[in-house]
């Protein structure tokens, strides 16, 4: 009993405290089946350098349906559980909330007893989600003071076209669907992801898509066009109130990951740009708060790579180079780097962002890439390029997988992008380098996404106190 009523050890007030956790030992990352010829599945990885099977998939949890496209999963708690405002401080972080984006179900994964083999608990069924909240697509999980937080990228109907897409509200417990979030939407007709500064009391959000501009691949009039999102939503966090839009441009297409700082003090954080489409560069916004206002900042660009067109897919053989394609960015817990995944280049960049509003390029690495395809340092094939990206909470580890989704997989990479998951290692002083040793290769009936580990990481976690 007493066990059940002391705070998860996982949990930290803040983010230097949780930079000084035990290392990560286990890894979990979403498998998905690129035809849907089988289910997709989550794979433990051994991430211990001192375990006899270091790099090897331990475990293999299949998922009871065929077509879920699992994509950013999360945590059922983590340490916003400590926010004074919250009502559940002896949570554990145990259970895995896994959405299939594509089926809009929810799969609640249980990782106790044995963290290295868990297994399924609960699946919550999409027409649960749509009927409670009129929305589908599920797209990624955040554990907050009120319970889980789960964004969407399609409102109800069998096309997801039937009204806005938004976030709605999961019981952390018994995994019910509460319903949607929203009060007051304001002008927000696009969604993708999400993140806040609990303390200060907002969320901010951004938009790629609608369903069918997603699901049956990039719609390339659609991108030509500018009908993909490009704009920035601000939220006050407990009256669920839109307050504030910015626009980035038409131009700036897919506005996608949202990364806050860690620190609750410091007002501001990033936002990446997939592409540009007067120039095919990608970009990296710093957005801010001042004077009561929201406010965003070009403060880093990624120009495209010239390549011969009979390296390209047909999708980009006309334009003669390769777009960045910045598919996923994520902040170390100091909020000293900020990691960009160019899934298209095939490149990692590393940027020293302790000037938030002057990002410095740090390191790179490259891996895969459309035209330039380059080997593992081991000598071993990477299809792809470096896509969801996660790093340890000491920051000195940064893992990444290679597949975006899997229809828009088939069109950039045609030949097929096997799953694989590497790490880099990171310099004292910044830099980084892909280890040699640690490359899972999950196969080429697999397509590997996002990653989660054990104890938190650093797009899991949200802190309610300032680092000291």
């Amino acid at each position: 009993m007493l066990e059940s009523l002391r705070t998860d050890p996982t949990f930290h007030p803040s983010p230097r405290l949780a930079m000084e956790a035990e290392p990560e030992r286990i890894a979990y990352t979403a498998l998905l089946s690129p035809d849907a010829s089988r289910p997709d599945a989550l794979a433990v990885v051994d991430v211990d350098p001192a375990s006899p099977t270091y790099g090897t998939v331990l475990h293999r949890l299949d998922m009871p349906n065929k077509g879920d496209e699992l994509h950013h999963f999360g945590w059922n708690a983590c340490s916003s559980a400590l926010s004074p405002m919250s009502g559940h401080a002896f949570l554990k972080r145990r259970y895995l909330v896994v959405p299939g984006l594509r089926s809009s179900r929810i799969h609640i994964i249980d990782t106790h007893p044995d963290p290295a083999r868990p297994t399924l608990a609960r699946v919550v069924e999409p027409d649960e989600v749509t009927r409670k909240t009129g929305y589908s697509r599920p797209h990624t999980v955040h554990c907050g003071p009120e319970g889980l937080y789960i964004s969407t990228v399609g409102g109800g109907g069998a096309e997801g076209m039937d009204g806005p897409p938004g976030v709605f509200l999961m019981d952390c417990k018994s995994f019910e669907v509460m319903g949607k979030w929203e009060i007051d939407r304001g002008p927000q007709k696009l969604h993708y992801d999400f993140w806040w500064n609990l303390p200060r009391d907002y969320m901010v959000s951004s938009e790629w898509a609608l369903p069918p501009q997603i699901e049956n691949g990039i719609v390339a009039e659609d991108l030509l066009a500018n009908r993909y999102g490009h704009r920035l939503h601000f939220w006050e966090l407990s009256a669920r109130r839109h307050v504030q839009t910015i626009d980035l441009g038409e131009n700036h297409q897919m506005a996608l990951e949202v990364r806050p700082a860690h620190d609750p003090a410091r007002e501001y954080g990033f936002v990446g740009v997939c592409v540009d489409t007067t120039n095919l560069e990608a970009s990296i916004w710093t957005w801010w708060r001042e004077g009561g206002k929201f406010h965003a900042k070009k403060t880093a660009t990624i120009p495209p790579e010239p390549a011969d067109a009979a390296l390209l897919p047909p999708l980009l053989k006309g334009f003669g180079a390769v777009p960045p394609l910045v598919t996923d960015i994520d902040l170390s817990l100091d909020d000293r780097f900020l990691y960009v995944a160019c899934w298209g280049t095939g490149e990692l960049r590393q940027y020293d962002v302790t000037d938030p509003m002057n990002p410095k390029l740090a390191g790179s690495v490259h891996v895969g890439g459309i035209a330039r395809r380059t080997p593992h340092p081991n000598g071993s094939a990477f299809g792809g390029g470096p896509q969801m990206t996660e790093i340890s909470r000491d920051g000195k580890r940064v893992y990444f997988t290679n597949s975006l989704y899997s229809k828009w997989d088939a069109q950039f990479y045609p030949d097929g992008v096997p799953g694989r998951m590497v790490m880099c290692n990171v310099g004292a002083n910044g830099g980084i380098e892909l280890d040699r040793k640690f490359v899972v290769d999950f196969g080429a009936e697999y397509g590997a996404h996002q990653v989660r580990l054990q104890g938190g990481d650093c797009s899991t976690d949200s802190f309610c106190y300032s680092s000291a």
